[in-house]
């Protein structure tokens, strides 16, 4: 199967240790019934007489019918199948297509959420696929089953992991989590991790996480030295990842969290995303095009497009007139919605560019298509995605910027160069690392919210050097985990 194909449908095939030491788990009995809700050319049917298989793609079906020759296999949708299917299953694993949200949609993500709430995981609209299937497959189990799954590394920060968690708890006596620090599956840029449940019909009160650095054949899951309490995971924010840095780090990071000379950014500052134009290679010009197109001054405004654009410390007029003077695209065509427009912007506004750019969904959802919202000029930005920090940079240009990059706008009288010094402080840098998200590439990603909720040093204290030490232990803690020397 080509690499677009497999990425449309999320499958990813599992190494021989992975599938050898999940079966051997789950499989404890020779009256075992063994399902894989998404069992690809079936590597996990084979480790067992009576399985049965789930599987989309056809010819990943006939490929699991050669290497399963006594399996049941079906070819059909796995969440429609198990609306009406009879049969309960002692053991089910497997390793469920990751089908992030854009393209998890339509009548498939309906019933999957349906299947979902059974079990009691209220999903939103921007869950990936391999959590439904999870919660789903779940419903298949008789009293006292088991379930082992490879997952993908954000069930440790993505927003509906602490949904999946503690549906999982309410019906499993045991569930584990095993992290995985070396990529199991090497050609790709997300990390995958274990999830274990065991004693369906039971509940638990808290997730156990296992950390290792490598995972090899092991019959049965790594022991847990974490545990995740099931409370916790009901708290705003909840990151299952928060548990990966040494004990005595985390529990000075929450014990800061409550002093009262700390703050969270959201009580001294709004972060935003930037205006969306919808064509940015229309609405962006060089001052070469504006002068072009007799484009006047004050329908444009100077924009910061991307975070690699941002200096160190502050945008300056001279840091603008240097973009200026490079002839860079940072001119956002700033138009009114009504009133007359000057006759070169008519004219480019019927150029076959601007023809181009008003089919462009953003455009022609709004009226008139060709004047940008949302644009204005913050006190600071913040950048988006680092590899080893986030920058915070003043605004002292009156520059606006793209969604690629966080307006940052102070309130409350708050100072934006106190905010600049509280952002890179050891404690802060923490919090991004816990309150922010990895992606592949060794990259960390703050969302709005995100950004909102990470803890800062908002007065005066002095650490002790321990305390200090601690939280920079945490730091490279948590960019190990992400893949960061």
């Amino acid at each position: 199967m080509g690499t677009d194909s497999r990425k449309q449908l999320g499958q990813y095939y599992t190494p021989p240790h992975v599938v050898a030491s999940l079966a051997k788990w789950l499989l404890q009995s020779p009256t075992d019934t063994l399902l894989d809700p998404a069992c690809g050319d079936g590597r996990f049917l084979q480790a067992h007489s009576q399985s049965t298989g789930i599987e989309l793609c056809p010819a990943a079906c006939e490929a699991a019918r050669q290497r399963a020759p006594g399996a049941r296999v079906l070819q059909t949708d796995f969440f429609t199948w198990a609306a009406s299917a009879p049969d309960r299953f002692t053991a089910i694993g497997g390793n469920p297509p990751f089908i992030r949200y854009q393209n998890f949609s339509g009548d498939v993500r309906k019933r999957a959420l349906a299947l979902s709430r059974a079990l009691g995981a209220e999903f939103s609209q921007l869950v990936s696929s391999w959590a439904p299937f999870v919660a789903a497959a779940a419903g298949l189990l008789p009293p006292g089953g088991r379930m082992g799954f490879v997952v993908p590394a954000e069930i440790g920060h993505a927003t509906y992991a602490p949904t999946l968690l503690t549906a999982l708890c309410r019906h499993f006596e045991r569930v584990l989590v095993v992290a995985v620090r070396r990529k199991m599956f090497p050609h790709l840029a997300e990390d995958t991790w274990l999830l274990y449940a065991e004693g369906f019909g039971g509940s638990a009160d808290g997730v156990d996480l296992a950390a290792v650095e490598s995972f090899a054949f092991c019959a049965t899951p790594p022991p847990a030295s974490r545990r995740a309490p099931i409370r916790e995971m009901a708290q705003a924010g909840a990151r299952l990842r928060k548990h990966l840095l040494p004990v005595a780090c985390r529990e000075l990071y929450d014990r800061l969290n409550d002093e009262p000379w700390t703050r969270r950014v959201a009580e001294v500052a709004d972060i935003s995303i930037g205006y969306v134009t919808g064509a940015n290679a229309f609405f962006h010009l060089t001052p070469a095009q504006a002068r072009l197109w007799d484009v006047p001054p004050e329908l444009t405004r100077v924009t910061v497009r991307r975070s690699e654009q941002l200096p160190r410390e502050a945008v300056e007029p001279d840091t603008v007139q240097g973009w200026l003077q490079a002839d860079l695209p940072v001119l956002l065509l700033t138009l009114p919605p009504t009133g007359p427009l000057p006759d070169g912007v008519r004219r480019y506004l019927d150029s076959a560019e601007a023809r181009e750019a008003r089919g462009r969904y953003k455009c022609r959802t709004r009226n008139p298509w060709y004047s940008v919202p949302g644009v204005v000029a913050p006190d600071g930005f913040l950048s988006v995605m680092c590899g080893r920090a986030t920058s915070l940079v003043a605004n002292r240009a009156s520059c606006v910027c793209t969604n690629s990059v966080h307006t940052v706008r102070t309130r409350g009288g708050a100072s934006l160069s106190r905010l600049q010094e509280a952002w890179t402080a050891p404690l802060s840098r923490l919090s991004q690392e816990i309150e922010g998200h990895p992606l592949g590439g060794g990259m960390l990603k703050l969302e709005p919210r995100e950004a909102g909720r990470v803890v800062i040093p908002w007065m005066d204290r002095p650490l002790a050097r321990h305390d200090l030490q601690l939280l920079h232990e945490g730091i490279d803690c948590a960019r190990g985990w992400r893949h960061v020397a």
